[in-house]
């Protein structure tokens, strides 16, 4: 099991929605992690998931947020703020991820620290392709993911 897990979550089916599977795809293709960090398509598994995250320590959630914004703009929670995040759920698979996070905080094995980040979407239906304003933000917004995950695998490796 992998004390480092980022999860990209989301629907690809259904365009913008699935911006945090992407973005997860792309940061995969431009590191070379060690064995303690896993990349997992999350996908709308939801409490599906617990069985991939089981013992991680160290919890980064890439995903598409229903959020009051610019289309694109970044967003980033930890700790206490995650409760105000899902509290507007865009989706169905956003409430299997808070119930998931509520599970993990009972177990003999909680996770230490959780990150949540992505931007607004401009467009949830039907349609495989992200749209342009948000299919361009995947760079940067992996940039910032993998500064989190760098500084989490510096820290093991201490």
């Amino acid at each position: 099991m992998a004390d480092i897990s980022v999860v990209g979550i989301g629907n690809i089916i259904m365009q913008d929605e699935g911006f945090g599977v992407r973005c997860a795809e792309y940061l995969q293709q431009i590191t070379n992690y060690p064995e303690c960090v896993q990349i997992i398509d999350g996908g709308t598994l939801g409490m599906d998931l617990m069985p991939y995250i089981a013992g991680t320590k160290k919890l980064l959630f890439i995903d598409a947020m229903d959020i009051d914004g610019n289309v694109g703009d970044f967003y980033q929670f930890t700790g206490d703020e995650l409760n105000a995040y899902f509290k507007n759920k865009m989706s169905v698979h956003d409430l299997g991820v808070n119930d998931m996070l509520a599970v993990l905080k009972l177990t003999d094995n909680p996770v230490d620290e959780i990150v949540v980040m992505g931007i607004k979407p401009q467009v949830v239906s039907m349609g495989v392709d992200l749209t342009p304003a948000v299919a361009a933000k995947i760079p940067q917004v992996a940039q910032k993911a993998k500064e989190v995950v760098d500084k989490w695998v510096a820290q093991y490796q201490k």
